[in-house]
């Protein structure tokens, strides 16, 4: 298990000079941060795109000495990148609509194999679309504590300093997406 004292040893090498050790901390936060963008935008492309820009970012703003005057864990101050990245994506593309010849196609790939069935994976599929799809109706601000307390399991701490307001605001919002979702959902769940 790392600790936010390894990812600060990391970063006090990044900034002697040592671009190699960036890696290191790339390696370490980029499948959950490009994981919270996904389930943010509902794009696997778009989120490629905004988690390499969340770590240019983080790379610039290394060197700079606002990032030590945080008080909230170096990971804490990556997710807040992360979803500020990220709702620039959102409004990037209200701005501008399109729709890819992906999203128009139908069906997605099978590759056979020992898993599940046709029919089971199908199930899954549905299962998971209907779940994302809740999740993004859900307002910007409560989608954001559910996916980082759900999917991320941060503290509502953690989840408070990423979204720069109070516990109790987080526990507010994580108590609305909840049963939101939960209405949303009542025929899926049985």
């Amino acid at each position: 298990m790392t600790t936010d004292n390894d990812d600060w040893k990391i970063i006090e090498r990044v900034r002697a000079g040592d671009d190699y050790a960036f890696d290191a901390l790339m390696e370490r936060y980029s499948r959950p941060i490009m994981n919270f963008i996904y389930r943010m935008i509902g794009n696997a492309a778009e989120a490629e795109d905004v988690t390499q820009e969340v770590f240019v970012r983080a790379f610039q703003n290394i060197q700079k000495p606002a990032l030590y005057q945080t008080t909230a864990a170096f990971s804490t101050w990556l997710f807040q990148v992360a979803r500020n990245a990220a709702l620039d994506c959102l409004r990037r593309k209200k701005r501008h609509p399109e729709t890819s010849l992906t999203a128009l196609e139908d069906g997605g790939d099978t590759t056979p194999g020992a898993g599940p069935t046709a029919a089971e994976a199908a199930v899954a599929r549905e299962t998971g679309e209907r779940i994302a799809a809740a999740v993004a109706r859900l307002p910007e601000d409560q989608r954001t504590a559910i996916l980082l307390s759900e999917y991320e399991d941060f503290s509502d701490a953690q989840i408070a300093a990423v979204m720069k307001c109070t516990r109790k605001s987080v526990e507010a919002r994580l108590y609305r997406a909840r049963h939101f979702l939960r209405r949303q959902l009542a025929a899926l769940l049985g």
